[in-house]
């Protein structure tokens, strides 16, 4: 088995091959992030006695830039993993490799494939990534809407010129228009894919799930394989972390990892849990009651909601209010 570790940037793709196993030797290349570059380094790799299907290729989530890499790749027949940049960077420290560059990087992310062997990565479906893609232009053009908004707040409160604010309003409306025209196509888009209409009903069967929410987590459950609700907790961010070493204890609080934007509708939703869902509303209190903070029996109602959120979508079941868990 060959193992490929590739540090993506938007322009280049750093490239170090194991193709003696771990132990073995290596080789280092750099292609450019394009559609010629992946058939470069396909043509590469295959002059140095691999093939795809022997190939597992290691690349770090990097926002986009990996993205069309990782689909090219696997179209080609490689098995390729994503992995999380946090893990990597431990991995590294663990080797005590300080030195960061694209080349050390990619060696990094080679030894780290090799040796840990992560899961492999499945491509969402056509009708999962036009819903992604939805979902990240709607959010794209509230945070637009929002920035506009505090434009007008300031110009209405100082001596603008009325061109000026009219033009502020005109965009204001163009954006309105423009995000209720994308929140009907989202809304089409899953009536007509059952399998998303399924899983938003199911999410919004907890009370405090509401529709933003709902879409952000089933993006989230549809791109991402999570074998647990811990892991599920995990990737968002809302697991705690202690930090304690002798005799200094420090603070108990969220490890933050994942996608904030998520987290943030987890965090309204888990305020609204507190007093509409019973199985929340009772974790919380009972938290409050052993004289926990507020911020840290919050953060608990968040971990619960991402629990039952996995829980109703892994088993295909409508929450219930009156579910009692199995005690060992």
């Amino acid at each position: 088995m060959f193992y490929l570790g590739i540090d993506v940037s938007k322009a280049t793709l750093d490239c170090c091959l194991l193709y003696q196993g771990v132990g073995g030797k290596k080789k280092n290349k750099r292609f450019i992030n394009s559609a010629k570059g992946y058939s470069e380094l396909l043509q590469w790799l295959t002059q140095q006695g691999g093939t795809p299907t022997q190939t597992h290729i290691g690349m770090e989530a990097t926002g986009c830039y990996h993205e069309e890499a990782a689909f090219r790749l696997h179209e080609a027949g490689c098995l390729v993993s994503i992995v999380n940049p946090a893990q990597v960077r431990y991995f590294a420290k663990g080797r005590a490799i300080r030195t960061k560059t694209d080349k050390v990087d990619s060696e990094v992310i080679a030894y780290f494939v090799g040796i840990n062997k992560p899961e492999l990565w499945q491509p969402p479906t056509p009708e999962v990534l036009l819903f992604k893609g939805l979902l990240a232009r709607l959010q794209a053009l509230n945070d637009d809407l929002q920035r506009e908004k505090n434009r007008l707040e300031k110009a209405l409160s100082t001596t603008t010129p009325a061109r000026v604010i009219a033009s502020i309003n005109a965009s204001i409306r163009f954006i309105e228009s423009e995000i209720k025209r994308l929140e009907d196509d989202k809304n089409d888009h899953i009536q007509q894919h059952p399998d998303l209409k399924r899983d938003k009903v199911l999410l919004e069967s907890i009370p405090a799930i509401g529709d933003k929410t709902s879409d952000a987590l089933l993006a989230i459950l549809q791109t991402h394989h999570f074998d647990s609700a811990d892991k599920f907790a995990s990737y968002l961010g809302v697991i705690p972390v202690e930090k304690q070493s002798g005799t200094i204890l420090g603070k108990v609080m969220l490890s933050k990892n994942g996608p904030s934007q998520v987290r943030a509708k987890l965090y309204m939703a888990a305020i609204v849990a507190t007093q509409y869902n019973p199985h929340v509303k009772k974790l919380y209190e009972r938290l409050l009651a052993k004289g926990k903070c507020k911020m840290l029996a919050l953060g608990a109602a968040m971990r619960k909601l991402a629990h039952l959120c996995f829980g109703v979508w892994k088993n295909q079941t409508p929450y219930q209010a009156n579910f009692l868990p199995k005690t060992p």
